[in-house]
């Protein structure tokens, strides 16, 4: 028996035909399997969503209660059967609600980890390796030169940068799933007491962190404020929204950007961002390295990102590897940045 009798990649994203659903399908389907609530592998208009319970409701929150025909919640470690396969949630560690999915049938095991990273997060569940014969991984973040710092000592240097400004605001480009609430619980572990202003776009996913037991201090929505009143405040936003015209409601503005990418330069320079911090809610070189052998995987297979760097590394281990080059699934810049320029107007105080 092949892998591939049980999962292959397909135009509309991996695709089971012994139980006929599709794993982060990109395009609507009759079943699918979820692995996350962002935008590139959660999408609306399918007939049956199984997932996490947490990324049903952030699903039904960004797409509304009927973004779905028909919806099913796994809960971590629990199995559903679908025509003889059995599938498997486990903690992948990316945002709140994320789930690799184990499936089984016959004696053969594959992981799909969706995104992932192996990094401490106080807002969601860590990544839990599990043995598995084939394993399936994103790349994002897949060359060496890629090593993320601890997200605690960036968080550090945003601080000391408030301390430092007391007369400036500073703005803080976050993906407004995950990453802004990442940040947020980081900055309250690191002693941040004072209230922390949120774009508008951020409101219903940051209150459903918090009534999921995710500690995120007192959060005011940012609109209505007088610029005057703003000195000294951290305010977090969607990437899109730090244009110069929502910059320009805030005293003396530091843009930062919370992103993996800006280990990069030349992508901080290009965004113009004053203070870049390097947060990633995916695995860095090292964390896909770790993780891969921690499955004792057989086989890997890698979606997208950097995949020929990790498959030629799979390769000097003595691992089968192969890229699905899968289209659809947008790097970490381009996922939840759901602000435009009309909602930066609406949101600027």
């Amino acid at each position: 028996m092949r892998p591939e009798d049980l999962l292959r990649p397909s135009p509309r994203g991996l695709y089971c035909p012994v139980g006929d659903f599709y794993i982060d399908p990109t395009r609507a389907v009759d079943r699918a399997v979820i692995t996350h609530g962002h935008s590139d592998h959660a999408r609306a208009g399918h007939g049956y969503v199984l997932a996490t319970e947490q990324t049903l409701r952030l699903m039904a929150i960004r797409y509304g209660e009927g973004f779905a025909g028909a919806s099913q919640p796994v809960a971590y470690g629990e199995s559903v059967e679908i025509s003889g396969v059995r599938l498997t949630p486990h903690p992948a560690g990316h945002v709140l609600g994320s789930a690799q999915w184990e499936l089984s049938w016959r004696g053969l095991t594959i992981v799909a980890s969706g995104d992932y990273k192996d990094a401490f997060d106080p807002t969601c569940a860590p990544f839990e390796p599990v043995r598995c014969h084939v394993f399936i991984s994103e790349a994002t973040f897949g060359l060496p030169v890629f090593r993320h710092p601890d997200a605690a000592s960036e968080t550090a240097k945003l601080l000391a940068s408030v301390r430092l400004f007391p007369e400036r605001t500073h703005v803080v480009g976050a993906y407004s799933l995950g990453k802004a609430q990442r940040m947020m619980a980081l900055m309250r572990e690191a002693g941040f007491s004072a209230p922390i202003l949120i774009h508008g776009a951020l409101e219903a996913i940051s209150a459903y962190y918090v009534s999921q037991g995710i500690v995120l201090g007192e959060l005011r929505p940012v609109r209505g404020l007088k610029k005057a009143d703003l000195a000294g405040a951290v305010v977090i936003a969607p990437p899109m929204a730090l244009s110069d015209l929502f910059l320009r409601g805030f005293p003396e503005p530091v843009s930062a950007f919370a992103s993996g990418w800006m280990r990069v330069r030349a992508r901080a320079r290009q965004r113009g961002v004053d203070l870049p911090l390097v947060v990633s809610d995916h695995a860095d070189w090292d964390g896909l390295i770790a993780s891969t052998l921690a499955t004792g995987c057989e086989e890997l297979w890698v979606t997208h990102g950097a995949e020929d760097a990790l498959v030629h590394w799979a390769g000097t281990k003595g691992l089968r590897a192969r890229p699905l080059h899968m289209v659809g699934y947008g790097e970490e810049e381009e996922e939840a940045a759901p602000a435009p320029t009309t909602e930066a107007k609406e949101a600027a105080p």
